[in-house]
């Protein structure tokens, strides 16, 4: 029998589905541990992908989608990111996954390495592996604010190095990087030559700290932009995103493309003209119902002493459960799901960083939020914070 590549076997598995799938086959779950919006499509998009259906809207499109929807996207990056570019460098992908994927199918080789953030979401290790390329974690801790270090980034750096990937707002942490910190990381890129692969999948949730695209203070065209509409605006099943390129890299796009989707399915595609140019008032009150989780989350963690990232962006906590993990958080929440029926992501899913931490997605009901965190054991001790955005007892 044949068989797989070997690389393949490189591949992690996501250890945030394996709390997924163990918390559906149990009874009585409050579920903190998917990234799911729990507010409802809105209506003007889903009759927009409903005329699509009606209407037999149902052929192949371009490769690059269907020029109103890349137009939108365009008008929508100037205004939205203060990046200006034209329609050939828009590429509307199956969610923010093919467009990070296809990123790095631009600009890895096997054997090349890949800055990967640690805690990062899953797959940026996931696709690296893919193809056969090696992730390299860089460190985000408490003690530095969960923000980079350029000086880790220059111990890690090496001739194989070719790529940086960057992810603000930050899933798992929440954190939202500030304008000076992605300035040094864009001249790290330049000393070492280097593609930027920037994910900025919840752009629209921030609370108290600007969301700044990357991509719009370079001037030298080595980022490449990952978005989506699934979490905007509750669209995580219907599968679109776009891959904002650098300049010139139309043919080869169109060739990628074709070899690996053809196209995103059009009624999509028309839902997401909807999303992008209608009203975002559905936008604004998911926002708020987050911050609503936020606060309530956060004052009962604050009263039970339990340390955690004050976020400010996306719609997730990231909590320290290191008193009562005993140093396996993996097994840790594994125990908590099967013993206090709540599902949260164990920290070490998104790398050894994030040992001793749970990721609580705040995507669902206030009644469930505190419910479930209330069921978090209290540490018996006070332990100090670490750095001013780590809130403890």
């Amino acid at each position: 029998m044949p068989h797989l590549a070997p690389h393949i076997e490189t591949v992690p598995v996501s250890g945030i589905r394996h709390i997924f799938e163990m918390s559906t086959k149990l009874d009585g779950i409050l579920s903190l541990v998917i990234g799911e919006p729990d507010v409802a499509v809105a209506p003007h998009i889903a009759e927009a992908a409903k005329r699509a259906w009606d209407a037999d809207a149902t052929n192949y499109t371009p490769n690059g989608g269907i020029t109103p929807l890349r137009r939108a996207i365009v008008d929508k990056l100037a205004r939205e990111n203060d990046l200006h570019v034209d329609i050939e460098r828009v590429w509307v992908t199956v969610g923010a996954t093919q467009a990070l994927y296809q990123a790095m199918t631009l600009t890895l080789a096997a054997g090349d390495e890949a800055l990967v953030p640690d805690p990062g979401y899953t797959t940026f290790t996931m696709g690296v592996r893919m193809l056969d390329a090696r992730p390299i974690p860089y460190s985000l801790t408490p003690e530095r604010g969960f923000l980079p270090s350029i000086e880790e980034l220059e111990r890690l750096v090496t001739d194989r190095t070719r790529v940086l990937i960057v992810n603000s707002p930050s899933n798992p942490l929440g954190a939202v990087f500030p304008e000076e910190v992605l300035r040094e990381l864009l001249e790290f890129a330049r000393r070492h030559d280097l593609w930027i692969i920037s994910d900025e999948v919840y752009e629209y949730f921030t609370y108290g700290e600007k969301h700044v695209s990357i991509a719009s203070l370079d001037d030298e065209h080595r980022v490449f932009t990952a978005f989506s509409l699934s979490k905007t605006y509750a669209m995580t099943g219907i599968r679109v995103g776009y891959l904002v390129t650098p300049p010139a890299l139309a043919t080869t796009m169109r060739a990628v493309q074709e070899a690996t989707i053809s196209c995103v399915n059009t009624p999509a595609q028309f839902a997401a003209i909807a999303a992008i140019t209608g009203d975002h008032s559905p936008v604004a009150a998911a926002k708020a119902h987050y911050r609503e989780n936020l606060v309530a989350a956060t004052a009962l963690l604050d009263a039970r002493g339990i340390r955690y990232l004050k976020p400010t962006g996306a719609f997730y906590l990231w909590i320290d459960v290191s008193h009562v993990s005993a140093g396996d958080v993996a097994d840790w929440a594994e125990e908590f799901l099967l013993t206090e029926r709540v599902a949260l992501a164990p920290g070490s899913a998104f790398g050894r960083s994030g040992e001793g931490w749970v990721r609580a997605s705040l995507a669902t009901t206030l009644e469930v939020v505190t419910e479930g965190l209330g069921r978090i054991p209290a540490p018996g001790d006070s332990v100090a914070a670490l750095g001013e955005t780590l809130v403890g007892a």
